[in-house]
């Protein structure tokens, strides 16, 4: 302002400077006039624009909302194409394309449907082509990469049902778990002919394993990078949601019954090899057990300490919708069973009834299948004994042991 005016401080002698002073006011008016109609425009155009970017603000707007991301026509297209899905997720043996299924999974909010959409696809994806059908390289490769695409993220409540069911589908994969080293894994799936028995009846990929099928191995990691698949952390992560956790819930207790239909009447391993001085017929079937039941344990720890943090804000209605999405209990033939079905048909394996009792009692209701089971199949009392102390065992142990790691 300093220099508008060449008549430095006398602003109000002349008429001349009246003039000076006017003029400048109705140029800015009229440049304010035509920086408007420019801004309306530009108003109009956002407005128009919000009805066609599929950019929402989710919440109840202002500062803070966050941008949900939506998903595109194609992406749901996929849902209903499961070989285009499965090589959309896939990441190949060297995860060299892992990163589609960051991109497309690796977002905290979708817009509307959006997450629901995404869990079809990645049902599509990972799920086993039908009835009897084993699971395919692609297909556990692609569960590789939606586990690990989904590491240390917050899951949106519609897709993590959806996740549960694809870690149900790859039950046996799950359960091994961190049970086994990956150093001498070649990558993210492992090939049927990796779980030919060695000389001593033993495969590190588990017992009773379908002929023909695929298995993702998530216990492998990429040397020297981040590049891995958590599948403790993801369960930790899917346990906050009711239905996912029922889902979970349903696949421990059916793999329960699969197994213990298909051990001796000593509850041994009838594909075991005889080996003194290596391992016995309960062996590994013991080992398999006390997995499991600590897997049990697991999700009553991850509720417990859910309930006590405030994250299930109410336990009485998380309880009862687990029971609602629960489908009820499985019971082990009251033979043993010689069949060696893939794992997609363990997750959907029929109920034979309603879940009965204290849903949340895992305990209770694992000893009750158990304590079943031995009493139609006439196992030696012991040996009933020894199983139910170390399935025991294993279910506090694992409860405590969450409890401990989580405080």
């Amino acid at each position: 302002m300093r220099d508008g005016g060449s008549g430095g401080g006398d602003m109000g002698g002349s008429e001349r400077g009246d003039v000076e002073v006017v003029e400048p006011v109705r140029g800015l008016v009229g440049r304010l006039r035509a920086h408007w109609l420019l801004l309306s425009s530009a108003l109009a155009v956002v407005v128009i624009a919000a009805v066609t970017v599929p950019l929402v603000l989710v919440g109840s707007g202002g500062a803070d909302a966050e941008p949900c991301t939506s998903v595109s026509a194609r992406t749901r297209a996929l849902a209903d194409e499961p070989a285009a899905a499965t090589k959309e997720l896939d990441p190949g043996d060297d995860l060299g394309r892992i990163g589609a299924a960051k991109k497309l999974l690796a977002h905290d909010a979708f817009c509307g449907d959006g997450a629901r959409a995404l869990g079809r696809v990645v049902d599509a994806a990972t799920r086993a082509s039908g009835h009897g059908k084993p699971h395919t390289m692609a297909q556990a490769r692609s569960a590789y990469s939606v586990v690990a695409a989904l590491d240390d993220r917050e899951i949106p409540a519609e897709l993590a049902p959806w996740v549960a069911r694809m870690v149900a589908e790859y039950e046996v994969d799950a359960l091994r778990d961190g049970n086994h080293s990956g150093d001498d894994l070649s990558g993210p799936a492992a090939p049927a002919a990796d779980a030919t028995l060695d000389t001593h009846g033993w495969n590190h990929l588990g017992r009773f394993l379908a002929p023909g099928e695929a298995h993702a191995t998530f216990e492998y990691s990429v040397p020297y990078t981040s590049v891995g698949a958590n599948v403790p952390a993801l369960v930790a992560e899917l346990a906050k949601n009711p239905e996912a956790f029922a889902v979970l819930y349903d696949a421990h207790r059916a793999q329960l019954a699969h197994y213990l239909e298909r051990l001796t009447r000593q509850g041994g391993d009838p594909d075991h090899r005889p080996d003194p001085e290596y391992s016995t017929p309960t062996t590994w079937t013991d080992n398999d057990l006390q997995d499991l039941a600590g897997h049990i344990g697991t999700l009553m720890a991850l509720r417990s300490d859910y309930a006590k943090n405030g994250t299930i804000r109410d336990i009485a209605a998380f309880d009862a919708s687990v029971r609602r999405h629960t489908r009820g209990t499985f019971r082990p033939a009251a033979r043993q069973l010689t069949t060696r079905p893939p794992m997609g048909d363990i997750a959907d394996r029929p109920t034979s009834g309603p879940l009965r009792g204290d849903v949340m009692n895992g305990r209770h209701q694992m000893f009750t299948v158990l304590d079943r089971w031995a009493k139609e199949r006439q196992v030696p009392a012991q040996r009933a004994a020894s199983m139910r102390q170390l399935m025991g065992d294993y279910y506090v142990r694992e409860m405590w042991m969450v409890r401990a790691d989580r405080r």
